[in-house]
């Protein structure tokens, strides 16, 4: 099995609707992006065939399989790992980009990074340490709190319970969330290679099979 994906995707043949295709048995080849590569879902669900990892600068998928298995044609195992389906939404944006999204959705730095996104408690326990509003709740800007705090025998009231988030640390947040992934452990590659094998396979019984890597369309051009 070649190690870049698309070379695995089967063949589809379709009607040649162009200029060239001038009768009923002209076909254009392509590649079929509707078979989809995905991992068995009892490979999915078994965290012992994983380890976390940590997506490091501006690194692309492609860089990153090759830091943890020495190829970076094996990107498409690193996204499907994750379930990533659309890089531009799902991976974490370079520096660069990141700059560029901000500027974009704001309207100057000073919105940028002293505008408020919204507030997150400082948070707040009692003399035993017990949680009574947990830090990075989201609550309102005037938010306080007042219990009875039955180990000093007190009604206790806290005011400085709301802390700012710019638009920047919101941002920046969601982004570098997006670190945090899950790498297939390289000695269970073969096991994935041998599924993405099979599972790019047609499968005999249909009127458009023609192999194992190619079925053709119905010609259903019309004619005048």
């Amino acid at each position: 099995m070649s190690k870049k994906y698309f070379r695995n995707l089967p063949n589809f043949e379709y009607v040649n609707r162009t200029e060239e295709g001038i009768s009923e048995g002209d076909y254009t080849t392509v590649k079929n992006l509707f078979k989809k590569g995905q991992l068995r879902q009892d490979i999915f669900e078994n965290t012992t065939f994983f380890e976390k990892y940590t997506i490091e600068g501006d690194d692309r998928p492609d860089n990153v399989a090759n830091k943890v298995y020495d190829n970076s044609d094996l990107d498409w195992v690193v996204l499907i790992a994750n379930n990533i389906i659309n890089i531009q939404s799902e991976w974490p944006m370079s520096q660069a980009d990141f700059n560029t999204y901000l500027t974009e959705k704001y309207d100057n730095d000073t919105d940028i990074f002293s505008g408020v996104h919204h507030y997150e408690a400082n948070g707040v326990k009692n003399g035993k340490g017990v949680v009574i509003i947990p830090s990075g709740m989201r609550v309102g800007a005037a938010q306080s709190v007042t219990y009875y705090d039955y180990f000093s025998d007190q009604q206790v009231t806290v005011t400085d319970v709301a802390l700012p988030v710019t638009n920047y640390t919101y941002e920046a947040k969601i982004n570098d969330d997006k670190r945090n992934i899950f790498i297939l452990k390289p000695r269970y590659l073969n096991i994935i290679f041998d599924d993405m094998e099979e599972m790019m396979e047609y499968k005999k019984g249909s009127t458009q099979y023609v192999s194992r890597t190619l079925v053709r369309g119905e010609n259903i051009r019309l004619y005048s």
